[in-house]
Formats: structure tokens, sequence, C-alpha cells
């Protein structure tokens, strides 16, 4: 029986800040691509976190343009390129994440179409195919808009009624995606999108109430496997966006 390959003989080695850029990129090409909007931090272990700049697409994020920012929103290691990039506006939402749940190694929000018009009439779709369960992981719907992600109160106000979850829809704004590691929050930013999708266009052609179809074995395999159990799905998306841009891996 074949083996199956590991990790680091599908792709380079990368560093953080790699693998911040590649994950921006790779959810660029899968709908969380709502032009500047979104974030993604990566927690370094001591109170800092790896953070997208403000100003600069997902599709054309690079590692040197990547920053290291403190819990309190100020920037501690400035991008390699040498130009001082700003952090993101809605960057309280993810500090205030990280400051209650230190097991948070990486967190994702954007407005993908699909996950964010569920979020604006505040349901939770039900995952209709396994590809849709896919990273496992508890979605809940934050029905209370107290404000912009940019306010800190507001911020700490949607951390607190995500609870434990894994994954939320926060009503009349977008996705917010946790997990413990950059592979994880691919596999579950891929499948709540996709999910979101197939539901919606299920709702669309049954015109009634959907009832997701996977066993409670297959729920329970995807939800053990926290978004680590399909080796290859990230890496595959790695070597696409590296094909695309060679250089991508040059600096940081």
């Amino acid at each position: 029986m074949a083996h199956q390959p590991t990790p680091d003989r599908l792709i380079p080695p990368l560093s953080p800040r790699q693998e911040l850029a590649l994950l921006a990129r790779t959810l660029w090409r899968e709908g969380y691509n709502d032009h500047l909007a979104g974030h993604i931090t990566i927690n370094r272990g001591d109170g800092t976190l790896w953070c997208n700049p403000w100003l600069l697409h997902w599709e054309e994020l690079r590692p040197e343009h990547v920053v290291a920012i403190d819990f309190d929103g100020k920037v501690v290691e400035p991008s390699l390129d040498g130009h001082d990039w700003p952090v993101p506006f809605g960057i309280p939402l993810h500090l205030e994440l990280h400051k209650v749940r230190p097991e948070v190694q990486v967190a994702v929000h954007s407005h993908p179409l699909y996950s964010t018009v569920w979020a604006d009439i505040a349901e939770v779709p039900p995952a209709m195919d396994q590809s849709s369960a896919l990273g496992g992981g508890e979605l809940v719907v934050v029905d209370e808009y107290e404000g912009a992600a940019n306010d800190a109160n507001a911020a700490a106000a949607a951390v607190k009624l995500m609870g434990d979850a894994d994954m939320a829809l926060l009503a009349a704004h977008g996705v917010f995606v946790t997990a413990g590691s950059v592979r994880a929050a691919h596999q579950r930013c891929v499948a709540v999108e996709q999910r979101a999708q197939r539901a919606w266009h299920a709702r669309a052609i049954s015109n009634g109430p959907l009832e997701s179809r996977i066993g409670s074995d297959a729920v329970a395999m995807f939800a053990a496997s926290k978004g680590e159990g399909f080796i290859g799905f990230w890496e595959a998306a790695v070597r696409t966006e590296l094909r695309d841009d060679p250089t991508l891996l040059d600096h940081g």
C-alpha cells in the first residue's frame, strides 16, 4: 500500500509571512475578493500577530508586505519592502478574538458572496454535501450588528456572542473563520463558502426547507479532523499560486 505523501514533500517550506500571503491569494480565488475588505491574522504566541496590511488586494499580497502587530493594533515589525503599510481598519475584530481565545492560531475575516448573503438573512446554511463539511467546525450566526468591526466595543461584543464556535456569520457583515493552522483555516474557509453556495442553490431549486443528508458518522469524522485531515488540499492550492507567480517566495 502506498504511503500518503507528507506535506513537506508537496510544497516548499514556508515562513509565516509566506503562509499568510499564500492563504490570502488562495482564498481570493475562492470568492474572498471583496476589494480591499478582509483581514488575516496568525498568532505568533508572544502577544503579537502576523497580519496583512491595508491598501492591498488579497490577490496581490506578497510575503514582504506582511506586518506584525501587537494586541493594541500597533505595528511592531514593518513590512520587508520598505513601505509603511497601515493596519486594516477592521483589525479590532481579530484583536478581541485573540485576546480571549489564545488557542486560535489563525483567524480570517472577509465578505465572500454566498456566506455574506446567509449572514444578511441571519441563517446558518446546512451542509448539503461532504465538501461543504470539509474541515469540520461549528458555524453560528452572530445576529447583532452593533457597529463596524473597526469599533473595539462592537468587535468585542461580536466575539463574545460567537462564544467557542469555530466560524461565525456576522449579521449584515460577513464571515469569520478560526483555526489551529493555516492549512485548517484554508479548508474551513473554502468549505464554508461552498456550503453557503450549495445551500443557496439547493433552496432555489427546492423552494422549501433544507436538510443536510450527511450522516452523523461523516459529520463526526470531519469535526474530529479540525481541518487537518485532508493533506494535499492546501498544498495543491499553494502550488497553483506558485505556478502563476514563481517569484512569490523570493522574499519573506
